[in-house]
């Protein structure tokens, strides 16, 4: 039965675990009146979004590529869209909206290059994932939380969240003994899984996962364009289609990739399954590209209208504080969501009025601060620290409504004053979206109840703390089938128009790591864009000159 673990090692290794929300930049849509032209400002690159992608890529631009004529613009009134880290003179430190990040090369590189690593807190890899599950054949655990395994193959003496004959299914399938892939259209999540490892595995271990990364619909979402790196361990390996044979091979491949690019001593180091986050919060990478920057590379409060193109000139009109203002870019990046860059880059790029198309569902992220003692004996807890692990998942057999729950203070120090811990919930998403219109104080209530259910002791009434309540109209891009099929419009169109480029979550994945590996490809494809149009224009006033 190891196969099936080996391939659940690699399924963490490559997903960000447990939820995360939407890293792309979400602006205020602002309708304004006035028709006050502010004088045009000429710029070899304007990012359009200070989310994750577009905050790495204007870094990089500047700082390895000395575009030092380089604009990001936003929409709100500070910088990083979707980060948004909050702290209280209580003590409490907490995120609405994205959690952590899993440590990558590329985003050691950018914390050591902006100064931060002294501010980096890496979370102990050795910690426990859980899934909530009770009954179905599966083995007791206490408060029915079921760590899943790490340490291979030790913890797999002591994992019974499924049963024998979900086991032997799992192995077997892991190992190859499968049907060929469907030949008349797209899989999706729940039937490659289910081809692979079975009804049990999918539906107990994979389904909870699929609300973590995505708050989706694994019957909606599509497996090569959602996890496409799962995906591509089908036929990847020596020894048949399994998925085992698939992650050995790419475990090579990584191996030869950290050998062929080893990372500099001066970055910071983190071990395998470890989870990352700045002492005050995600928010932190943004605010210092916005610092390294500074003011006169960064417009915030300004909201692009449209994109045109004249005499071969990039003119971007905005809406700055009530004026518009018109910005000339020799090449523009638009990192906006979804919705936004379907109005202002379809006039040039027509593929990309259909992202439109592509749904993004409500998500709530809600931080509530419990007293030590309210909870219950959990798994590996004590009277002094209750909680011991990353959080728990809930698979939606289970009809608790809640997606998940992080174990905030017990990821990262320094998160909550003396005698309290901090559990941040993500509630809603494709399968709930009613969640959208719910009130804040219901859905407080709502996630209080699960929270009791699982994690407090029966019937406690003591004292409880609503820290934070942030509802995501439009959180995740959800790949669902076809959408790989816009993406394949996109660029094709946008080959039609050089020097526009149309990036971000949607596109390259959303977890933070994919989003910061974005600025660092984005930023050399942007530069060598400009290196050549600077020699072709170069070229052309030479042969004016000798013309006249």
């Amino acid at each position: 039965m190891i196969s099936i673990y080996v391939f659940l090692s690699y399924y963490l290794t490559v997903t960000q675990a447990f939820i995360t929300v939407s890293h792309s930049h979400t602006p205020h849509t602002r309708h304004h009146t006035s028709s006050t032209l502010r004088a045009t400002k000429s710029v070899d690159c304007l990012v359009v979004g200070s989310g994750v992608s577009g905050s790495s890529l204007a870094f990089n631009l500047v700082k390895h590529h000395h575009l030092d004529n380089t604009l990001l613009v936003e929409s709100n009134p500070v910088v990083g869209g979707n980060l948004i880290s909050k702290s209280n003179e209580q003590g409490f430190v907490w995120e609405e909206g994205p959690n952590s990040f899993q440590p990558t090369p590329y985003i050691c590189r950018i914390v050591h290059e902006l100064g931060l690593s002294d501010q980096l807190v890496l979370a102990d890899g050795s910690l426990p994932r859980f899934v909530y599950w009770q009954g179905g054949g599966a083995g007791d655990k206490l408060a029915n939380l079921h760590a899943l395994p790490t340490n291979l193959p030790g913890d797999l003496l002591d994992f019974n969240l499924l049963t024998w004959p979900g086991k032997i299914r799992a192995g077997l399938g892991a190992m190859g003994l499968i049907a060929p892939p469907p030949s008349d259209g797209e899989e999706s999540i729940r039937d490659f899984v289910t081809r692979h490892l079975g009804a049990e595995t999918f539906e107990r271990v994979i389904d909870p996962f699929v609300s973590g990364v995505y708050a989706g619909d694994p019957d909606q979402l599509a497996m090569r364009a959602a996890l496409k790196k799962i995906h591509r361990l089908e036929g990847l390996g020596e020894f048949g289609p399994g998925l085992v044979s698939g992650a050995i091979a790419r475990f090579q491949e990584i191996a030869q990739e950290k050998k062929d690019n080893p990372p500099d001593p001066a970055w910071p180091t983190y071990k395998g399954g470890q989870l990352g986050s700045f002492q005050k919060g995600l928010q932190t990478l943004p605010n210092a590209v916005e610092q390294f920057l500074g003011q006169d590379r960064v417009w915030k409060n300004t909201a692009v209208e449209s994109i045109t193109k004249k005499d071969g000139v990039f003119v971007v009109t905005m809406q700055q504080n009530g004026k518009k203002v018109q910005v000339e870019a020799k090449s523009v990046c638009v990192t906006s969501p979804t919705r936004v860059t379907a109005k202002i880059a379809a006039e040039l790029i027509p593929a990309a009025a259909r992202l439109s198309e592509v749904y993004s569902p409500p998500v709530a992220s809600v931080t509530i601060a419990y007293p030590k003692e309210a909870f219950k004996e959990l798994p590996g807890g004590t009277p002094e620290k209750p909680l011991r692990g990353f959080g728990h998942l809930l698979p939606r057999s289970m009809k608790v409504r809640s997606l998940g729950t992080i174990w905030s203070s017990s990821l990262f120090p320094n998160r909550t004053p003396p005698g309290w811990e901090l559990l941040l919930t993500y509630i809603g998403g494709a399968r709930d979206t009613a969640v959208g219109d719910m009130t804040e104080d219901e859905i407080y209530q709502q996630v209080e109840a699960d929270v009791q259910q699982i994690l407090l002791k029966p019937n406690y009434q003591g004292p409880i703390q609503r820290i934070g309540c942030r509802v995501w109209k439009t959180a995740i891009p959800q790949y669902r089938k076809g959408h790989l099929e816009i993406l394949e419009a996109l660029e094709k169109d946008e080959a039609q128009c050089p020097g526009l480029y149309l990036g971000g979550n949607y596109r390259t994945g959303v977890a933070f790591g994919d989003c910061i590996q974005f600025g660092w490809t984005e930023a050399e494809r942007v530069a060598q864009f400009l290196r050549s149009s600077s020699v072709q224009t170069n070229e052309t006033d030479v042969k004016k000159t000798v013309k006249a």
